[in-house]
């Protein structure tokens, strides 16, 4: 079973709000007439404008070939390799003065010039130091004088001639990481002046974008004169019209309709119209009108169920809402009533239904 409930209102309504202030309107909408006529470039607007121009033409005529020169050499470098030659020359100044010493492997002490003078006023002195005391004891040339004497000499020249040796291999050592670290310098120097070349040259992207900005700088601003020569007035009528347009539309009229439709289903409409014929005649369990319309209690047809109680007997008793109405209804739910009362519980269509005469009469015998 379907049905439809539907209601419609329709309204219509017309508004007048220039009435009251139909003068105050008056007077506005003909001093906006009178402006239509002003909106144009006032003098004041002209020079300015004319003054931009003239600026900008003249920054553009004194500035703009320096800006280019300096991006052209930029883009050449900026000399930033120009002391690239003197480094270099100096490193390989550093290099010949170093390299005989860096490359030289001769660790021989008696290379070095002057150890041998020293050897030999050391051996001098020791000789004549041994011998001087063997010949007070009468005892020089003999086998004891050769032996101290070897041994004196042995004595003082070794640590004389390993020192001397070690300094020459320290001295060839230190020149070799001398020259390892200048040619790290070097390359350091030089690996700079490459990289302020290239920054240089990516400046000179940049000063080259400047320059035709400032090339262009009086053209750009003419336009940009010209432009506001024709938006100003454009603008001014624009104000204008954001007063007239919505004092134009203050006497408009409006009318307006609403529809309501509200739709129940059949199981719904079935249940209200049994409810209402049940209360009509008296419902019963032995009357014909009391089978015939029970009340729709299935819980499929219900929504927002809440239980409130229970009856004498223990059935349940709930708060609910027809699916689709707005009003809550106390009452049962056939699937509770036909575990313990099944002759109470019937169908309407898809729906179970209860007789609330029977579903209660073992309640009002426990009670």
């Amino acid at each position: 079973m379907g049905g439809t409930s539907k209601s419609e209102t329709t309204q219509s309504s017309t508004t007048a709000p220039w009435q009251p202030t139909q003068g105050l309107l008056s007077n506005i909408i003909g001093q906006l007439n009178s402006a239509t006529g002003n909106t144009g470039l006032t003098g004041a607007q002209n020079n300015a404008l004319g003054t931009i121009e003239n600026n900008s033409n003249a920054i553009s005529a004194q500035f703009g070939p320096q800006a280019s020169n300096y991006a052209q050499s930029l883009f050449n470098g900026g000399g930033a390799l120009n002391q690239a030659g003197n480094i270099n020359q100096n490193y390989q100044n550093y290099v010949n003065a170093t390299q005989p010493l860096a490359s030289n492997t001769n660790y021989n002490p008696y290379s070095t010039p002057g150890f041998s003078d020293a050897v030999n006023t050391l051996t001098n002195d020791i000789t004549n130091n041994v011998n001087g005391q063997f010949a007070a004891s009468g005892r020089d040339m003999s086998g004891a004088n050769s032996q101290a004497l070897a041994r004196g000499i042995a004595q003082g020249v070794a640590p004389l001639i390993q020192q001397q040796y070690n300094q020459n291999v320290a001295n060839q050592q230190n020149a070799a990481n001398a020259l390892y670290g200048a040619g790290n310098t070097n390359s350091g120097l030089l690996a700079g002046l490459q990289q302020q070349y290239l920054t240089n040259q990516g400046n000179g992207v940049a000063a080259a974008s400047s320059a035709g900005d400032l090339q262009n700088a009086g053209a750009t601003n003419t336009l940009a004169a010209e432009a506001q020569k024709y938006g100003i007035p454009l603008q001014n009528l624009g104000l204008l019209s954001q007063i007239g347009i919505p004092i134009a539309g203050l006497g408009s009229q409006s009318s307006g309709q609403s529809t309501t439709t509200n739709q129940m289903s059949g199981a719904q409409q079935f249940g209200t119209i049994a409810g209402g014929l049940g209360s009509l005649f008296g419902g019963g369990g032995g009357s014909t009108v009391g089978n015939i319309f029970k009340l729709i209690s299935d819980r499929n047809a219900k929504e927002d169920i809440a239980q409130v109680g229970t009856l004498f007997d223990g059935t349940p008793v709930y708060r609910y809402r027809y699916k689709g109405q707005p009003a809550f209804q106390i009452g049962l739910m056939a699937q509770d009533v036909e575990k313990t009362t099944p002759e109470a519980v019937g169908r309407i269509g898809a729906y179970k239904a209860v007789d609330y005469k029977l579903a209660t009469d073992k309640a009002l015998e426990v009670a």
